[in-house]
């Protein structure tokens, strides 16, 4: 027995797996009912953590929910808090800055890290393909910079901003950040120090040793790929979008290398993307960008937003690096 092969896993249906059905004009109905969570902007709740939505375009049906921890309310002469700017995950195509899962990781991470986050709820593929997600990141930078809201304006320190994201939010994050890098002097007062990629959603042509495993549980291979030829433009996936290797992205890390930012890049071994993740953090130290990376053994796609114990070690690594950006 021991000299033979494992058999191959079975193929997964991937608009199964994901409960969606793909339309005539290109468009997917999403067949899953995603619990959701209303914001909670009433001071008078017991919440340790008010939230609340403000429109972002109108027009694009785009809006940030910002997390204000009560902490900030009763220490009103304490230092204002550092600012992470959140993308969530659902490789593109699934979930909302309203989705439970990520309002709570969300809720959670603004009071254990001790700071104030905006949430953007950005355009969906594939009836907004890339980069369309990209540009509402941008709208969002610069809608935060003149922002009239008094949460942002009384307690939050846009010189110390953070942009984050996890997996397709991670993707979102990065690409952002290479934009913002270019335009620094036109997003002050807010001042990025780093950039949070938590688990990003990364690929390209070649497959990787973890996709020819193809046993991530949450991302099936079948599911991975389904993602991409559904949000990125009709291209390969050797797309500036998808494999950060190509395009401007190289000669931009040289720009956030000038900057000073820190990047940190966290995942684990049982990712079917930890392979790009891997690269990625390779080049950032090519181009001589101050990378941190915090990789776990085994696990899974999102494993952090599922597990308790794993969301807990995760802040720990996340407040760790935001001080030692902080004080850099």
């Amino acid at each position: 027995m021991s000299s033979q092969t494992a058999p191959p896993n079975p193929p997964v249906d991937p608009y199964q797996h994901l409960q969606i059905a793909l339309n005539a004009d290109g468009t997917i109905t999403r067949l899953r009912e995603v619990p959701n969570t209303p914001p909670t902007p009433d001071l008078g709740h017991p919440t340790p953590v008010l939230s609340k939505d403000i429109p972002l375009n109108q027009s694009n049906n785009t809006w940030v929910r910002i997390f204000l921890p009560r902490e900030a309310l009763d220490h009103n002469s304490s230092p204002k808090l550092p600012l992470i700017v959140y993308f969530h995950g659902g490789g593109f195509i699934l979930s909302s800055a309203a989705s439970s899962i990520f309002h709570d990781f969300c809720a959670n991470m603004a009071t254990d890290l001790h700071v104030i986050v905006v949430s953007v709820e950005y355009r969906l593929a594939p009836e907004h393909r890339l980069p369309a997600a990209y540009d509402d990141a941008m709208e969002a930078l610069h809608w935060i910079k003149t922002t009239p809201d008094g949460w942002l304006r009384d307690y939050a320190d846009l010189s110390n901003t953070f942009i984050m994201g996890v997996s397709a939010g991670g993707n979102i994050a990065y690409h952002a950040g290479l934009r913002a890098s270019v335009e620094t002097d036109k997003l002050e007062p807010l001042i990025i120090k780093g950039l949070i990629l938590h688990q990003p959603f990364f690929g390209g042509s070649q497959r990787t040793q973890p996709e020819l495993r193809d046993n991530d549980p949450i991302l099936p291979l079948s599911v991975f790929d389904l993602m991409w030829e559904l949000s990125l433009p009709i291209a390969d996936r050797d797309h500036e979008y998808c494999n950060p290797k190509v395009g401007d992205g190289p000669q931009l890390l040289e720009k956030i290398k000038l900057l000073g930012w820190k990047v940190l890049v966290v995942g684990c071994d049982g990712d079917i993307v930890f392979e790009h993740q891997i690269e990625l953090v390779k080049l950032m130290r090519e181009k001589g960008v101050s990378v941190v990376s915090q990789f776990g053994e085994g696990g899974h796609h999102g494993i952090d937003l599922f597990e308790p114990a794993k969301t807990k070690a995760l802040h720990v690594v996340l407040k760790n690096f935001i001080l030692s950006s902080l004080v850099a």
